[in-house]
């Protein structure tokens, strides 16, 4: 099943680093069936507060949304980022094609007190 990495990436000032890092991530992330579904696209905000940048990686599954993570040549430029830019990083995995939420809410209305 398909997995995501997603970023919330805040303002940051230009820094040689920053260039770097973004010349450089594709070829950590394409071993692993990784590819950009968004980056460096403006977003529009619709209900609270989201300052900053929007980053989203699909891969395969978890395991190699993981092993990206984790790999020597990610781990390798991360810093490059994380210096200087400060953010909210996940790996999530998504739903089947055919999902239907009506089973989750089930088992919300289960979970509720009765009375």
């Amino acid at each position: 099943m398909t997995a995501y990495a997603i970023a919330h990436l805040r303002e940051a000032a230009p820094h040689p680093e920053i260039a770097e890092y973004m010349e450089r991530i594709s070829g950590t992330f394409e071993p692993y069936g990784g590819r950009f579904l968004v980056h460096a696209a403006q977003h529009e905000v619709k209900e609270g507060a989201w300052p900053g940048h929007v980053v989203m990686i699909s891969f395969p599954a978890m395991t190699e949304a993981r092993a990206w993570w984790d790999s020597p040549a990610y781990r390798e430029i991360a810093p490059l980022r994380a210096r200087h830019i400060e953010g909210d990083i996940i790996l999530v995995p998504g739903v089947p094609e055919n999902y239907d939420p009506t089973g989750t809410a089930g088992a919300i209305r289960e979970a509720l007190p009765t009375g």
